[in-house]
Parts: structure tokens; C-alpha cells; sequence
């Protein structure tokens, strides 16, 4: 019996040293670390002015009538103001403030807010869409308190964060919560990495820093999984991703990214095994681009990145981050997986903003793009450049879509970049063609719609939405 006692004494004096241990890694206030911060986090609002063709009639003609096209010279252009507001932080005592691009892009106006009460005017010394992160300077003389950057890489999924931000205007907002995953992608842009958190961010919180327990910034605050708020699922631009464009920005007024002049896909398993490769991993050359880095070093299609400057390519993805970053002009070694077995190139680097790649981006990205408000999306019709980049069949015709609202129906079914081919089992060729289509599901008592898009590795799906 007393065997039995001693040991049971022994088991509860173990685990309540567990539990003093475990119990002493949760902060008992984050208190002390806000009021340090808060200071460095800023309100951002933003003005816009939009133009609308308005509509003198109070009726509307059907697609195709020939009184149409008549009569829209009667509605004369009508503009509007539009506000956004977001959060950012200052990282130098002049002034100089993060975001994200998308709470500044297209302003007229930038106003920020510090530590609650001074205003002050902004300007804009670079932008990046890419990378979705913009660089402010406050037109005054005053110093403020910056906040510096932690090393993203050492962040730990289950660590504790706060983030600090504006959500729906309201100001000095502190919520908490931990780092639920890493390296997640979700179809915003080209260069994802992103932090997944459950601390609390909402509208108006994008441009946001996410701090680690010392008080540094680990992440900028972007994007959340949800339609109407906050579900607990957020996700921030890690610092060590974002610090490279943002001195470039400071720097340059713009960024200078790597170029190797490939479109790459995963290695799937049955790849892996066709070219005798040890597991599914590395980066799969479809095609190369021509009189690019890679073409010159002599890579070729079907070759299978596997290695980097050093850095090993276990997923696709990996690879055009850390090209991004890498400097322009810099010569690497590049292991290859060639005819089942390893070569290496050696590579000197181009620059993505000077490339054929990132002119036939932008010139698409210059286009015209649409609302349809009832979707809250915005749409581009396809071209030419779309169907020889994308190898699309030469016929093809539909809507790309360029940026989903988190409130979107679309918004956990589709990516961005998909291309709207039907509606309701019919053919989709204009703007007009999608927002009757939609029109017409919203005026019916079955609120579903039922779209085929191609996703953004070009295979056909059937979508089915919900309207209400």
C-alpha cells in the first residue's frame, strides 16, 4: 500500500510540475506589450473617386435589344467618393509607414491617424502589388516610435501573437492568438507564404502588424477566411518575405526581383515515379521562356528544379519566392533532375520587372477591368495574350476574374485569375453576358447560379453558388 501511495504521490507531483510549467508559457496580460506598441501602429483611411455611367430611365433594356446601345449616350457620367480604411505601422522615426497595397491603390487621398488623436497627410514612395505591401511617408517633421522586424523564420506554429490594427474603423484594436500554421497559400498573388493566426483581424485591419511575444513584427496582416468577419482563420506576409521588398521600396521606389524565365508545376507522384525520383519534390519545368536566364544556362522542359542557390525545393511554390528574392544579376548553381540524374546549371539572373513575362502581366493588368457588384468581383475579358501564356484552346472566350471580395459567394470556391467560360449553362463572352445572367438568377426564386470556370491550371469545373 505504501508502494502504491508513493508512486501515486510521485505521478500527481510530476504532473503538477507539468502543468506550473506549461501554465508559466501563457501570458498572464498583454497589457505592458500593447501599451508599448500601440504607439507605432496607425489608422489608414483612403478617398477615391469613381466614375458611374448612370441610367436616366427607370427601366432597363434586355441584352441584344437595339435601343440598348441608343440610349446609353443619354447617361451622363456621375461620380462618387469612395472610402477604405486599413492599418499600418511605422518602422523609422521620420515617418515612414507599412501597409498593404490594396488599402492605398487607386487613392487620391491618404490619411494617418497616430496613436489615436494626430492626423497626418501620406504620400506614396512605392507600391507593390505582387507582394501586396506599400510603402508610406508622412508629410511632417514630427518623430514618431517605430516598431522592427522579427525574424518570421523562427516563428513556430502554437507561439503567441497579438495583432494591432483598425478593424471597421475603429482604432487601437488589440487582439490575440497563436500561430496555427505556416507556408499557406490561398490565391491572393504570385508570391504566397503566408502565416496562418486565430487572432482576431477584420475589415479595416489589412496592412496590420502581427508581433511575436517581443514586441517585433513577424507578419503584416493581409487577408482573413471569411465572409463577414473574423472565423478565427487570418493570415499575415511574413516579416523576413515582406523586409526584402520593403527596402527595395525605400530604396529603389520599386522592387528588383530575380528572373529565371520558367513556368514550373508540381511533381506529382506519379512524376516522381516516371523519372526514377526518390519521392515527389523539387519544381517541374513546363516550358522556358525564350532568350531568358534559364534558356541561355541551358535548362530545358521536363527538367526538375530541385535545388536553388543552395536552398532545397521540396514544393513548387518554394521556388519563385526564393528567386524573388534573390539579387539581380547574381550568378547561382541550380541542381537539376535531368534524364534520372542530378546535373547542375549555373544560372546569372534576370530582373521579373523588365521581363517579357512581367510586360505581357502588366499589359493585361492594364486593362479594363469591371465590377459585377452583385458577385463582388472584378472581371477582365479574356485575350489574346491569356490564351497563348495559359495554352488555352484558340476559341476561348469568358471573363477573368482579378479580385474576389472576402464577402464574395465566390470567394471559397474560386481563385483568382479563373476564367469565367458559362452562367446558367450558357456561354459567357462580356461583362453585359455575366451581369444579366446574374440579374436574371436574382429576379427568379432560386437564388443558385451555376457557373464552368477554368481554374488556374486550366482545367474545366462546374461552380455552383448561392446568391442570397
Amino acid at each position: 500500500m505504501n508502494k502504491i501511495n508513493i508512486i501515486l504521490i510521485t505521478f500527481v507531483l510530476s504532473f503538477s510540475l507539468q502543468l506550473s510549467s506549461f501554465s508559466q508559457n501563457i501570458p498572464g496580460s498583454f497589457a505592458d506589450l500593447a501599451e508599448r506598441l500601440m504607439p507605432s501602429v496607425v489608422n489608414i483611411s483612403t478617398t477615391t473617386t469613381i466614375t458611374t455611367q448612370s441610367n436616366p430611365f427607370p427601366f432597363q433594356f434586355p441584352p441584344g435589344s437595339p435601343f440598348e446601345d441608343m440610349f446609353k449616350e443619354f447617361g451622363a457620367p456621375q461620380e462618387r467618393k469612395s472610402a477604405a480604411l486599413g492599418s499600418g505601422f511605422i518602422i523609422d522615426e521620420k515617418g515612414i509607414v507599412v501597409t498593404n497595397n490594396h488599402v492605398i491603390s487607386d487613392a487620391e487621398d491618404i490619411i494617418v491617424r497616430v496613436n489615436g488623436d494626430k492626423e497626418f497627410k501620406a504620400k506614396v514612395i512605392g507600391a507593390d502589388p505582387l507582394s501586396d505591401i506599400a510603402i508610406l511617408q508622412l508629410e511632417t517633421k514630427e518623430k514618431f516610435i517605430p516598431v522592427k522586424f522579427g525574424n518570421s523564420d523562427k516563428a513556430r506554429i502554437g507561439d503567441w501573437v497579438i495583432a494591432i490594427g483598425n478593424p471597421f474603423g475603429l482604432g487601437g484594436t488589440v487582439t490575440s492568438g497563436i500561430i496555427s500554421a505556416r507556408n499557406r497559400s490561398i490565391g491572393l498573388s504570385r508570391y504566397e507564404d503566408y502565416i496562418q493566426t486565430d487572432a482576431s483581424i477584420n475589415s479595416g485591419n489589412s496592412g496590420g502588424p502581427l508581433f511575436d511575444m517581443n514586441g517585433d513584427v513577424i507578419g503584416i496582416n493581409t487577408a482573413i477566411l471569411g465572409r463577414s468577419g473574423s472565423i478565427g482563420i487570418g493570415f499575415s506576409i511574413p516579416s523576413n518575405s515582406a523586409k526584402v521588398v520593403i527596402d527595395q521600396l525605400i530604396k529603389f521606389g520599386e522592387t528588383k526581383r530575380g528572373w529565371l524565365g520558367v513556368r514550373i508545376q508540381d511533381v506529382t507522384k506519379e512524376i516522381a515515379e516516371i523519372e526514377k525520383l526518390d519521392e515527389p519534390r523539387g519544381a517541374l519545368v513546363a516550358s522556358v521562356a525564350s532568350n531568358s536566364p534559364s534558356e541561355k544556362a541551358g535548362v530545358k522542359a521536363g527538367d526538375i528544379i530541385l535545388e536553388f542557390n543552395g536552398e532545397r525545393i521540396q514544393e513548387m511554390k518554394q521556388l519563385p519566392i526564393i528567386v524573388a528574392r534573390t539579387e539581380v544579376g547574381k550568378k547561382v548553381k541550380v541542381k537539376i533532375w535531368r534524364d534520372k540524374k542530378e546535373i547542375i546549371k549555373t544560372i546569372t539572373l534576370g530582373r521579373l520587372e523588365t521581363s517579357e513575362d512581367y510586360k505581357v502581366a502588366e499589359k493585361e493588368k492594364s486593362q479594363k477591368e469591371f465590377e459585377i457588384k452583385s458577385l463582388k468581383i472584378l472581371v477582365r475579358e479574356v485575350t489574346k495574350e491569356d490564351i497563348k501564356s495559359r495554352n488555352l484552346p484558340n476559341q476561348t472566350s469568358g471573363l477573368v476574374i482579378t479580385k474576389i471580395n472576402n464577402d464574395s459567394p465566390l470567394f471559397n470556391s474560386v481563385e483568382v485569375n479563373s476564367i469565367i467560360l458559362e452562367a446558367q449553362k450558357k456561354k459567357i463572352k462580356t461583362i453585359n453576358d455575366l451581369d444579366q445572367a446574374v440579374k436574371k438568377v436574382l429576379g427568379s426564386n432560386q437564388k443558385t447560379m451555376l457557373l464552368v470556370i477554368y481554374n488556374i491550371e486550366n482545367s474545366r469545373e462546374y461552380i455552383g453558388i448561392n446568391l442570397d
